[in-house]
């Protein structure tokens, strides 16, 4: 594991990270280097492109962020890996659905197989689709750590419809699907879980205390025209996320405590009696 990934795995742990997606069928290099370039200002941890090993040579010249590519076919996976592809993501599988087709929990698993087979020494993630019941998605997570991948990724549902004008309402009806599957992996995985899909500067702080370990966003800086707009963009997203993870830990820290005194306080009281 090179050091780059070292300090991801390692962040994502400790405290959380950003990845910033340019888009998976997204070949545009004038707009994948404009997200790149606003990701390195604004500090974000590594960068979600397309699955091309010429576009993942090019963007490896032009930044030192670690650079994840995204696909569901093995071949295009191990080829940018060997072009320098530094995590390899399986999945982002919603390009399929309106071709009405849907990869159950086997098919995963023997792609997730093949995918470990020939390329073991990058760590792996894989997107759990939103499809599947709860039930089944942490059926698929058991199995899939036993495979010993790195790392799980929500996905949401299709959200492009607006139902509202309140932006609080669509920011949590667009990320409610990727929250609530961030909250029950979280219960019964210790495995780092990229929250993705439909997440924005509002929704990602919720992924925090959902359990997320890295925050994912794409379509919420595409709208942005040039790399000082998404910049501020990212750089208002990392200070959310570190104020609600300092939110949480001193939440955390105050129910220790609260627990520590009322076992001291029981304790004591026991001793009088006695």
């Amino acid at each position: 594991m090179n050091l780059p990934i070292y300090k991801l795995t390692i962040n994502s742990r400790k405290n959380k990270s950003i990845k910033i997606i340019t888009g998976l069928n997204n070949f545009n290099l004038e707009y994948i280097v404009k997200a790149v370039k606003a990701a390195e200002l604004g500090n974000a941890t590594y960068v979600d492109i397309s699955c091309n090993p010429d576009i993942v040579r090019f963007v490896k010249s032009i930044t030192n962020l670690p650079i994840c590519v995204s696909s569901i076919e093995p071949q295009e996976l191990y080829l940018c890996s060997c072009a320098g592809a530094d995590i390899i993501e399986i999945g982002n599988f919603d390009c399929f659905y309106d071709k009405k087709i849907y990869f159950n929990t086997t098919q995963i698993l023997n792609l997730t197989r093949e995918v470990c087979e020939i390329i073991n020494n990058k760590p792996i993630c894989v997107t759990i689709p939103h499809y599947l019941s709860l039930n089944n998605q942490i059926k698929l997570a058991f199995f899939l750590k036993q495979e010993k991948i790195s790392y799980l990724q929500t996905e949401g549902y299709n959200t492009k419809y607006i139902i509202s004008n309140n932006y609080l309402v669509n920011s949590i009806r667009k990320g409610s699907s990727a929250l609530s599957s961030t909250y029950l992996l979280n219960q019964y995985f210790d495995i780092p879980i990229i929250s993705a899909s439909g997440l924005n500067l509002l929704s990602s702080s919720f992924a925090i205390p959902c359990g997320g370990s890295i925050i994912a966003i794409g379509t919420a800086i595409s709208k942005y025209k040039n790399i000082r707009e998404m910049t501020q963009y990212i750089d208002l997203m990392r200070l959310s996320v570190n104020y609600q993870v300092h939110i949480n830990n001193l939440l955390h820290n105050r129910v220790w405590h609260m627990n520590k005194l009322s076992k001291f306080s029981v304790s004591n009281f026991l001793v009088k009696e006695n």
